[in-house]
């Protein structure tokens, strides 16, 4: 979490010292912003891609530590955004609408009640089915978020957009579609699940 955070500081600070003034923030909140899904994606397909393919056992074993320091890492993205907002604000300058700020801080109230729900003496408050279907819609629509973050014209403004915007992208489409592929093959097994005979049982 520690280290998560650390590089999320020191692509702001990366970007105050090597970019114009016209660059820093935008620069800096896209660049926080990718280092945040990149540990909000890894945590997120470990088990999916275990169940998938039977490999990536360690993104599966890790997904809480990712997911926290996915959260620690947000913190600096979302430190410039209240900047952003406080500086607007007090300039008179355009910041986004009331919609952005409410559909964008929903999923801020999601990353951190999820963070919240990996301690015990929280999450067992509530009973396990509660915890893990939190857990779901909380990801699923962080994961919206990033969707219609990244699908500002993908393909198009050259190669230098797309470069920044298209890997990210595909990324994001696949997250969701690994995990309903997931639990569409965890489901199959339950309806359907594999039968052994006495014999198989004996030579076993």
């Amino acid at each position: 979490m520690a280290g998560a955070f650390a590089v999320a500081l020191a692509l702001v600070v990366a970007f105050r010292l090597m970019t114009g003034p016209g660059e820093r923030v935008a620069g800096a909140l896209g660049a926080t912003g990718r280092w945040s899904f990149a540990l909000f994606w890894l945590a997120t397909v470990g088990r999916a891609s275990l169940t998938l393919f039977g490999r990536f056992q360690w993104l599966a074993a890790h997904a809480r530590d990712l997911g926290l320091s996915y959260a620690s890492a947000h913190l600096v993205h979302l430190s410039l955004v209240v900047w952003i907002y406080w500086y607007g604000l007090s300039h008179g300058t355009r910041v986004p609408s009331l919609w952005t700020l409410i559909f964008f801080g929903i999923g801020v109230i999601w990353t951190y009640l999820i963070a919240l729900l990996s301690i015990q003496a929280f999450a067992a408050k509530f009973s396990a089915r509660t915890c893990r279907l939190l857990r779901s819609i909380g990801v699923e629509y962080i994961a919206l978020l990033f969707l219609v973050d990244f699908s500002k014209i993908p393909f198009g403004g050259g190669v230098a957009h797309i470069a920044n915007y298209a890997p990210f992208f595909v990324l994001s489409v696949a997250g969701p579609l690994l995990r309903l592929a997931a639990a569409g093959k965890r489901f199959n097994a339950r309806r359907h699940p594999q039968t052994t005979t006495p014999l198989d049982s004996s030579r076993a």
